[in-house]
């Protein structure tokens, strides 16, 4: 068994900030369970969408950065974000997406599951999966979707590398997944054992160009850590890779441990805690600008330089 339990976030690179925050809560129904800013650069929002109580591996977030050019798809990024839903749902999330101007693609079956890919309003790849995996989740009572057709979590995640082998090698003795399967060309890695979010698919792509961050890419892909013991125990290995991870980075929300893997994919190791609510209560969570302690005597400057966020825009009740 891995000492990863699955991802624990994905965070990936939005355009304007207000359409991401009503995307992901008005028309996807997640809930925005934190609302701050990028702690390197603070003159961007840092968005957490999530699931009813802000469990880790439920959450995607995003640094609003619009001036930015569109990523550039290629080797060495992040493909795809899965998120999980319940079985017998996508035909409810196929007219839900259409209604709304979403496209979704053809649905598709990937290792035995149902799953309708789309794309979010500024370019980000996702994909719908039906599945009945136990996972940590609470629905939102005040999304817009139904109980029953919520996102519940993360599902898996589709890199694309030049290498697989260097990536696969690393993945295995540095991180503790197990391959588990070729499809279409895409070879499946899992963590034994592992919770939500416990799937990487890596297609292998020699000829393709390198790939860029950019509006709608995927930033880096947290793995989640029950504790700082763990963590140190993790990046240890990390470090004895070559990998030169960063030190463990205080992100007041949980501790962060940075690094590329072989192919180039910005990786995070993030603790469970100490959650979401040390500094919101659970029934507030995402209702005002939150900012860590070092930050907080920048709040007039930091407010000042962000655009305004109004309330999400709710969807329309006929889908409830």
């Amino acid at each position: 068994m891995s000492d990863i339990s699955g991802i624990h976030h994905v965070t990936a690179i939005a355009g304007n900030a207000q359409e991401n925050l009503d995307f992901y809560t008005g028309v996807l129904g997640m809930r925005l369970v934190k609302k701050s800013v990028n702690q390197d650069m603070p003159g961007t929002y840092h968005l957490f969408f999530a699931d009813g109580e802000a469990h880790p591996g439920t959450d995607i977030t995003f640094f609003p950065w619009p001036d930015l050019q569109p990523a550039k798809r290629g080797h060495g990024q992040a493909a795809e974000i899965s998120l999980a839903v319940p079985i017998g749902s996508l035909a409810y999330w196929t007219d839900r997406l259409e209604h709304y101007g979403a496209s979704p693609k053809t649905p598709e079956t990937r290792h035995g599951e149902h799953v309708l890919p789309f794309s979010d309003p500024h370019g980000l790849q996702l994909a719908l999966v039906e599945t009945s995996d136990q996972r940590d989740f609470t629905p939102w009572i005040r999304s817009s979707v139904p109980e029953a057709k919520q996102i519940t979590a993360l599902h898996a995640l589709r890199l694309v590398e030049r290498d697989m082998a260097t990536t696969a090698g690393f993945l295995a003795n540095v991180l503790g997944f197990s391959a588990a399967g070729i499809e279409a060309g895409w070879h499946r890695f899992s963590i034994a054992g592992g919770g939500s979010g416990r799937h990487l698919d890596i297609l292998e792509a020699r000829e393709s160009p390198r790939g860029a961050w950019g509006t709608g890419g995927v930033h880096h892909v947290a793995w989640r850590v029950p504790d700082d013991v763990t963590q140190l125990k993790v990046r240890d290995r990390v470090e004895a890779a070559h990998r030169r991870p960063t030190p463990v980075i205080d992100r007041f929300w949980f501790h962060s441990v940075y690094f590329l893997e072989p192919g180039g994919v910005l990786f995070e190791l993030a603790t469970d805690g100490p959650g979401f609510t040390v500094d919101e209560d659970m029934s507030a969570l995402g209702d005002r600008l939150v900012l860590p302690p070092w930050l907080e005597p920048r709040r007039q400057d930091i407010e000042a330089a962000l655009p305004p966020l109004s309330a999400p825009a709710v969807a329309d009740e006929s889908y409830l």
